[in-house]
């Protein structure tokens, strides 16, 4: 069977199913392929045994704990499977109402006609747990994707007890206790954090959260051949991009293309202490292949620019230390808008009297999303089409606090709709909501991006695709995977620790050639 891990470059995009779609699908590849359910069931444990017979030798002590629903017919299918192979493995079966789904009652069946198995209890009452210790492997089959409120009572308990062990923890499909989607009123102590999860077909929406990282450590899909038909016809919400979706997107230049033609972008950022944010944001943007970039800033920075980014057009504003007026835009292909921009009055009024009087696409990132969110008012004001690339802390100074990454992208999706926006939520899978609802979370991208200035240079690289002429989704597909393409390379050469956002336009042109190559 075949393993990805998640946090490599998907070649091919990946769709996102929910925990109730997942279900239909196991029920449309029992019914087209066709297979029994329970082959089904033995598919995937043969997936989850490779995995596991990869990693850890038959030296290792095993532990299965299996729940009384599918998920537990896979542990305990695992489980018959590691024996076979020569490994120790003890299993216990939560049965505490007396009911077990047909294939784990099935699969109950087939492990204690197993005579090599260390154990196999059957708990319906006490529960005497054995003893966990480092170099054991826990096996954890409690409860898969379909569970819809958070673990309480004994099984609470066990989560508890298997956490605070010193034993390594795999869990089958997802964490016991963690759902598919919303976990926003999940009772997090009692959710199993697993050092790997072998999740099947497709990771799960809730594992592409930054607070659900602790439960879900590494991860890796197995390939269990659920129906490719059934997946084709199932339209699903969200989405991780692939690089192959990413390309074609790419325009190639025409022989005799002129800097006229390859678009003209307008930048209105910087203030007095903020000069950088400006200069990376044009760089980014030159980089990105705009034919011209102007950059609107304070008199202050005049210097600056002009020393810094000699290719770009320094247009000065009247006042020496902060944005004050709005730009005509009649000449302009696109507008990146706010990075270092301040939050003065007199920003602001300039600001919302800027977006107002733009007839090209914009794109509006940092001090221009602060301020917005200070004058709460003027959202409804915005221009269709408009490109918002908010971090979680600035959408929420938007739309109010959330209490996790669901609920902000729940939010921003609404946002998205409602404005007619395009509205990526940075992060380490940055997801951008469109106005109809959809969401691609984007792949690329390391943590050694988490410094000050990586956003302007997503600014930058978005108005220059704007001003090429790529339409809004494009642009921000192709700006969000480049720039933290561009990111993974630097990383690999220069390693995450000291990366800056310098690197990223440094790398930019790598980026760019990996696509076209």
């Amino acid at each position: 069977m075949a393993t990805v891990s998640i946090n490599f470059v998907f070649l091919h995009g990946m769709k996102i199913f929910t925990s109730a779609q997942i279900h239909e699908l196991d029920k449309y590849t029992i019914e087209h392929e066709p297979i029994s359910s329970i082959d089904l069931m033995e598919r995937a444990a043969k997936a989850i045994t490779h995995a596991i017979t990869d990693k850890w030798s038959t030296e290792t002590p095993v532990i299965v704990f299996a729940g009384p629903g599918n998920n537990g017919g896979d542990a305990l299918a695992v489980a018959r499977l590691l024996t076979d192979a020569g490994y120790s493995v003890s299993a216990y079966l939560f049965n505490i109402t007396g009911h077990l789904s047909v294939d784990c009652a099935a699969n109950k069946d087939r492990l204690a006609a197993e005579k090599k198995i260390k154990q196999l209890v059957e708990v319906k009452q006490e529960f005497d747990p054995p003893q966990l210790e480092a170099g054991m492997l826990v096996i954890d089959g409690l409860f898969g994707s379909g569970l819809n409120k958070p673990l309480a009572g004994g099984f609470a308990s066990l989560v508890k007890y298997i956490n605070a062990s010193q034993a390594e923890v795999v869990s089958i499909d997802v964490p016991s206790g963690l759902m598919g989607e919303d976990n926003t009123y999940n009772v997090r102590a009692n959710i199993i954090r697993a050092d790997l999860t072998l999740t099947l077909q497709q990771p799960k929406l809730s594992f592409l959260f930054a607070e659900n990282q602790q439960f879900v450590g590494r991860i890796k899909v197995l390939d269990i051949r659920i129906s490719e038909e059934g997946m084709a016809k199932t339209d699903a919400r969200y989405h991780i991009v692939g690089e192959n979706e990413v390309r074609p997107l790419l325009r190639g230049r025409n022989a005799f293309a002129h800097k006229g033609n390859m678009g003209d972008a307008l930048l209105v950022a910087g203030s007095y202490g903020m000069g950088g944010a400006a200069i990376l944001a044009a760089r980014a943007c030159l980089r990105a292949g705009a034919g011209k970039v102007t950059v609107h800033t304070p008199k202050c920075n005049n210097t600056v620019m002009q020393i810094a980014v000699p290719e770009a057009v320094v247009q000065l504003d009247h006042e020496e230390t902060i944005f004050s007026e709005a730009v005509d835009t009649e000449d302009y292909d696109a507008l990146g808008i706010g990075p270092g921009l301040g939050r003065s009055e007199a920003t602001a009024i300039a600001l919302i009297a800027q977006l107002r009087r733009t007839q090209c696409p914009i794109v509006a990132d940092a001090d221009a999303l602060n301020i917005l969110a200070n004058h709460r008012a003027w959202m409804q004001q915005l221009p269709k089409g408009m490109v918002l690339t908010p971090h979680p802390l600035e959408f929420d100074r938007m739309n109010g606090h959330c209490a996790d990454s669901y609920e902000r992208l729940t939010k921003a999706c609404d946002m998205a709709e409602r404005l007619g926006a395009y509205i990526i939520v940075k992060g380490h899978y940055s997801a951008l909501c469109a106005p109809d609802g959809h969401v691609a979370f984007n792949p690329t991208g390391n943590a050694g991006m988490a410094t000050a200035g990586s956003g302007d240079v997503l600014t930058g690289i978005i108005t220059a695709l704007l001003a090429r002429g790529y339409r809004q989704r494009e642009a921000c597909l192709l700006g969000m995977y480049l720039h933290g393409l561009a990111g993974d390379m630097a990383a690999r050469d220069l390693g995450m620790e000291s990366l800056v956002a310098g690197d990223l336009i440094k790398y930019l042109p790598q980026a760019f050639k990996r696509l076209n190559d």
